[in-house]
């Protein structure tokens, strides 16, 4: 490990460590703080579990009450990342054993919606293209398993490592790997034209 990358996982263990400590104390500043940071991510996430925004809107609002709640259990050992979507995670599977034996395919509508508003500015020309292949590729996602779906979305939409993947979903590594695999193979014939 270089220099560099060595400073940059202390500065990750350290933030880690300071978000710990401040979930221990209820800090509402760093609650505010965390909610700007992850709440894009964190909608879209949902938004691919449950395929419709009223349903995710309530899990992102419960999945911070949660966060709030149990504050104390998140030791900093992983991202908080990886812990916050874990618990998004569980909270939609949860609904799903609730309601009735379905999988998360059964929560999708025929299209994603695509209303997050993006965190940078791009020419009209860029936020064009970048729609029509944002919508090709949700048309094919819908198409896909599951299970290959949340692996592609938190590894290419979130950018989570293999690991944090593995971590959140409680699978193992080789399968992780396997699941975006035969994701993006499953997703080829959707996507040809995109770039």
């Amino acid at each position: 490990m270089n220099a560099t990358a060595c400073c940059f996982v202390n500065a990750m263990t350290v933030e880690n460590t300071e978000i710990a400590r401040g979930l221990r104390r209820r800090d509402p500043d760093l609650l505010d703080h965390l909610i700007e940071k992850y709440q894009h991510r964190l909608l879209r996430y949902l938004l691919h579990l449950t395929g419709r925004r009223e349903l995710a809107e309530d899990f992102f609002q419960e999945t911070w009450i949660r966060v709030l709640e149990r504050g104390r259990q998140y030791d900093g050992r992983y991202e908080f990342s990886t812990w916050l979507f874990t618990i998004a995670r569980n909270l939609v599977i949860d609904h799903l054993r609730r309601k009735r034996p379905a999988s998360l395919d059964s929560l999708a509508d025929d299209a994603l919606p695509s209303d997050i508003p993006a965190t940078a500015e791009l020419s009209a020309f860029d936020a064009t293209v970048q729609r029509e292949q944002k919508e090709q590729i949700s048309a094919g996602m819908q198409h896909i398993a599951a299970e290959y779906r949340e692996s592609l979305v938190l590894r290419f939409q979130e950018g989570m490592s293999l690991e944090e993947i593995a971590t959140l979903t409680g699978t193992p590594l080789g399968t992780v790997k396997s699941r975006i695999y035969r994701g993006l193979s499953a997703l080829e014939p959707w996507v040809k034209g995109v770039r």
